[in-house]
C-alpha cells in the first residue's frame, strides 16, 4: 500500500477565538470547541471577547453589526437584523438541480403539491444534467429523460439539455458540470441566495452570495414555494495575506485550511475568505476556494465582491445585483490568519480531505494514474496550469493522465486558447505532446465514480493523484483505490514522474 511520512511543520498560522456563541446574539465567554489536530506547530492567540458598540436607534431598537452571510439572509428573509442561531424563512433567488437529485426532488414536489402543480417561478429554476451522462447505464439515461419531461411540462427556461450522447458538441444547450455552468451562464450574482441539490453548490459563494447544498425534500418544497427554512450560521473568518508563490494554486490554500481545522472544523458555519491574497485571485481560483468549504463541514463559503467580480459578470448577466460586505464590527466565531508566502504545495492523502501533507513529503508514493477535472479542478485555468507544467518539463507523462473539462466552454478553451508563455500552443497541443489522454466530453465523469463504464473511473485498486475534492474509499470507483487530492500543478508534476511530486521540480 502506498504511503508517505507525516512530519510536523510550521504553517505561519495564527488563530483567534473571539468567544461568540453560535446561538447567541451577543459575545460571551463561550470557548470554541477545539477540533482534533495533528502534530503541527502553530501560533495560537486567544483574545478576550470584546463588546461591539451598540447605539440605540431613534425607535429604541438595537442595531448590531452583521457579517456578509447574515446580511444576505436578513435581506432574503425581509428582516432588518439577524444573529447566528436564528431560524428564518428565506426567499430563494435560484434553485439548481441535476440528473442525480432532480428526479427525486420532482417526485417530492408532485407528491406534496399535486400532480398538476406548477413551480413557483420557471425562470428561477436551473436544471443541468452533468453527473452520469456519457454512459450506457439505462437508469442513468432515464434520469436525464425525467429532467427533460419535467422541464417541458413546467416550461423551465433554463434547462441545459443533452440528447446526442455520442457527440456532446451536437447539443448546443448542453453545458457540463453544474457549478461551473452556473457561473458561466450568469446565474451567480452577488447578494443573492442560490441553492442546489449538490453539496458543492457552495462554489458560487465566490461571487459574494449565499450558496449552499440542500436535500431532495427541501428542494421539492422550494420548487413549490420559493422559500426555505434556514438557521443562520456563525462565521469563521480566514484572512490570507502575502504574495502568492508561483507554484501555489487556490487548491493548495483550501487543502491547507481543511488540514488545519479538520473535516468537521466548520460544521454548519460560514467560511468568509478575505485578505490581500484572496483579492489577488481570479474568479475561477476563488471558486476553487469556496468549492471545498463543505469538505470542512461548512454551510457556505463566501468572498467579498470587488472589481474582479464585476469584470467577470460584465458579459454574463444583465440582472441587477447588490453586493453586501461584512461590517467592521461584525462578530466572527474565530479568525484564522495565514501568511501565504510561506506555504508549500500540499496534498490530502487517503482517505480524507483533511489528511494533509506536504507534496515533497510524499515523493516516495508511487502512483498509477492522474485525473484532472471536476468542479474543483476542471476549469479553464486549471488546464492552463497543468499545461504550463507539462510544457516547462518538455517530457512525457509516465502514467495514464485523464483530462475532463468541466463544461463545453472549458473544452473549447482547451482546444483554442493559447497557453501564456508557451509559444502560442494550446492546452490540447501540449497535452498531446506530453502523452496525455485526449480531453474527454465535459461532465462530472469519474469524480464520484458513477456507472462502471464512466470515463476514467477507477475500476481497479489503483493510486491516483486527482484535482477533485474527495478521497473517501470508493469515491472514484474501486473501494480500495487510493486518492491523493492535489492542485493541477502537483497533479501534472506527478504525472511526469509517476510519483507524488512537488511542482517546484518543474516550475523553478
Amino acid at each position: 500500500m502506498a504511503s508517505c511520512t507525516i512530519s510536523s511543520h510550521s504553517t505561519a498560522f495564527i488563530k483567534k477565538d473571539v468567544g461568540l456563541s453560535a446561538f447567541s446574539s451577543s459575545p460571551s465567554s463561550f470557548s470554541v470547541p477545539k477540533t482534533k489536530r495533528r502534530n503541527f506547530r502553530e501560533i495560537v492567540s486567544v483574545m478576550t471577547p470584546q463588546q461591539s458598540p451598540r447605539s440605540p436607534s431613534a425607535t429604541g431598537s438595537v442595531k448590531t453589526a452583521m457579517t456578509m452571510t447574515e446580511k444576505i439572509l436578513a435581506r432574503a428573509s425581509e428582516k432588518p437584523q439577524l444573529s447566528p442561531g436564528e431560524n428564518v424563512w428565506v426567499n430563494v433567488d435560484i434553485l439548481m438541480t441535476h440528473d442525480v437529485c432532480g428526479p427525486g426532488s420532482f417526485g417530492i414536489f408532485k407528491k406534496e403539491f399535486g400532480q398538476n402543480a406548477k413551480v413557483w417561478d420557471r425562470e428561477k429554476i436551473v436544471i443541468i444534467p452533468d453527473h452520469y451522462i456519457f454512459t450506457n447505464d439505462e437508469r442513468a439515461n432515464r434520469n436525464v429523460d425525467i429532467l427533460r419531461d419535467f422541464s417541458t411540462e413546467q416550461n423551465i427556461k433554463y434547462f441545459y439539455d443533452i440528447k446526442d450522447l455520442g457527440n456532446f458538441k451536437a447539443n448546443p444547450d448542453y453545458k457540463g458540470v453544474c457549478h461551473i455552468a452556473l457561473a458561466q451562464e450568469g446565474h451567480c450574482r452577488p447578494g443573492e441566495v442560490l441553492l442546489g441539490t449538490d453539496s458543492h453548490t457552495c462554489t458560487a459563494g465566490a461571487f459574494g452570495e449565499f450558496a449552499t447544498g440542500i436535500g431532495n425534500t427541501d428542494a421539492g418544497f422550494v420548487l413549490g414555494t420559493g422559500k426555505i427554512l434556514l438557521k443562520v450560521p456563525p462565521t469563521l473568518r480566514f484572512v490570507m495575506d502575502g504574495e502568492m508563490p508561483d507554484y501555489l494554486l487556490a487548491k493548495d490554500l483550501i487543502l491547507q485550511i481543511i488540514g488545519e481545522i479538520s473535516v468537521s472544523g466548520a460544521t454548519y458555519k460560514s467560511m468568509e475568505f478575505v485578505g490581500s491574497t484572496v483579492e489577488s485571485l481570479t474568479m475561477e481560483e476563488r471558486m476553487t476556494l469556496c468549492n471545498m468549504v463543505v469538505e470542512a463541514g461548512g454551510k457556505n463559503g463566501i468572498v467579498p465582491v470587488d472589481s474582479t467580480t464585476h469584470k467577470y459578470l460584465e458579459d454574463k448577466t444583465n440582472v441587477p445585483y447588490e453586493p453586501v460586505y461584512s461590517d467592521e464590527q461584525a462578530r466572527f466565531l474565530s479568525e484564522y490568519r495565514f501568511d501565504i508566502s510561506k506555504l508549500e504545495p500540499v496534498v490530502a492523502k487517503p482517505h480524507s480531505p483533511d489528511n494533509r501533507a506536504l507534496a515533497r513529503e510524499c515523493k516516495d508514493v508511487k502512483i498509477d494514474r492522474v485525473y484532472i477535472g471536476s468542479c474543483t479542478g476542471g476549469k479553464t485555468e486549471d488546464f492552463l496550469a497543468a499545461a504550463k507544467v507539462f510544457h516547462a518539463s518538455g517530457k512525457k507523462v509516465k502514467v495514464p493522465t485523464f483530462l475532463v473539462p468541466a463544461t463545453q466552454k472549458v473544452w473549447l478553451d482547451v482546444y483554442g486558447l493559447p497557453v501564456p508563455g508557451c509559444g502560442g500552443k494550446t492546452c490540447s497541443q501540449i497535452f498531446e505532446e506530453a502523452g496525455c489522454d485526449t480531453p474527454a466530453s465535459p461532465s462530472c465523469a469519474a469524480c464520484l465514480g458513477g456507472p462502471r463504464d464512466t470515463y476514467a473511473r477507477m475500476n481497479e485498486p489503483q493510486v491516483c493523484v486527482s484535482t477533485t475534492n474527495r478521497n473517501f474509499p470508493g469515491r472514484m470507483g474501486h473501494r480500495e483505490g487510493q486518492i491523493y487530492l492535489a492542485s493541477p500543478y502537483t497533479a501534472a508534476a506527478s504525472a511526469l514522474t509517476g510519483f507524488v511530486t512537488d511542482p517546484r521540480e518543474f516550475l523553478q
